[in-house]
């Protein structure tokens, strides 16, 4: 009996040793798949993972530059058929290159011209340089084209749709924007303006005469304001493309006398000769002031226009630029 009771118990310790290695092994088997399924989660979760961050589009730069600028009208902006959109009085926009056009006209985009002329705006003045040979030479031919009006070989035009510019403004014609138009009180002159800027131009207006109490140059530029105009419906001279006077968003403010100094390139011989001292600009604070709100100066232009601001804020925007913060 007690070689039977020892024989027993070594089968039973070798069964359980069995039960044992076999419970350990079939473990490790259940083990195993989940380590290599977290293994390959973890491989598809860096698969799909999201890429590094690339800069934003000029497209996209441009249409949330606008969104922002014109905040009380521009309801959303968004990417949309592949290409940046904004949304403007129930109608679609798509940036299309930089010619602003409806869904519609999206297939037939390489016919048109940019409408939307975005830029980077300079803080200040460059240092003035007189012109190259060349460059003068080219300075000539644009005034001698602009004066030729009998070309024998005009180039074929593209074409160039206006319908955010007029959509943005209520500026499809004439009569259309003409009922958007108020006379504005401005430095004590009533001028013509489209009616959505009015609060801004009045905020430009406190500043300036704000300033206008400490500089005696300020005080001086706005006793000698001889004359001011705003809207217009005319084309740019010497141009086909409509002027921002004719949506009653820009204003032209003149001395009484110029003192010989030029003020508008078409109206000066060899314009592009003369340098800043020789040139009307307004003092520099009114300067930035209309700039805080949105309005660019045209005296920073190649072909400048000394007199005159037009409210582009998107523009300041896109240049990285600050707004006033009662804009």
């Amino acid at each position: 009996m007690g070689i039977f009771s020892t024989q027993n118990m070594k089968r039973n310790i070798i069964i359980l040793a069995l039960v044992l290695a076999g419970g350990i092994v079939f473990a490790i088997g259940m083990i195993r798949p989940n380590s290599e399924s977290q293994s390959l989660k973890d491989d598809v979760m860096e698969e799909v993972s999201a890429p590094e961050e690339t800069q934003p589009s000029r497209a996209e730069l441009n249409m949330k530059a606008l969104a922002a600028a014109y905040y009380w009208c521009i309801e959303k902006v968004e990417f949309r058929n592949d290409d940046w959109a904004v949304l403007l009085n129930d109608t679609w926009y798509y940036y299309a290159g930089g010619r602003m056009l409806t869904e519609d006209l999206l297939d037939s985009a390489s016919e048109y011209m940019g409408a939307f002329v975005s830029y980077n705006y300079q803080r200040e003045l460059p240092p003035w340089t007189e012109p190259s040979a060349e460059q003068a030479d080219r300075f000539r031919n644009r005034n001698n084209n602009n004066n030729n009006s009998n070309n024998d070989t005009p180039r074929p035009q593209l074409k160039r749709s206006l319908a955010f510019q007029e959509d943005l403004w209520h500026a499809s014609s004439r009569t259309e924007v003409s009922e958007r138009i108020k006379p504005i009180t401005f430095l004590g002159y009533s001028v013509p303006m489209h009616s959505d800027i009015a609060k801004i131009l009045s905020k430009v207006e406190q500043r300036i005469l704000e300033i206008a109490k400490t500089d005696p140059v300020v005080q001086t530029w706005i006793t000698n304001i001889g004359e001011m105009h705003g809207w217009n419906w005319r084309n740019i001279a010497g141009s086909a493309s409509r002027s921002n006077h004719s949506y009653g968003i820009a204003i032209d403010i003149l001395p009484k006398s110029l003192n010989g100094k030029a003020t508008y390139w078409q109206w000066t011989a060899d314009w592009w000769k003369i340098s800043y001292e020789g040139r009307y600009h307004p003092p520099e604070p009114v300067i930035k002031t209309f700039e805080s709100y949105g309005f660019i100066w045209g005296g920073k232009w190649t072909y400048y226009d000394t007199m005159h601001f037009e409210f582009r804020p998107e523009v300041f925007i896109l240049s990285g630029m600050e707004l006033a913060s009662d804009y």
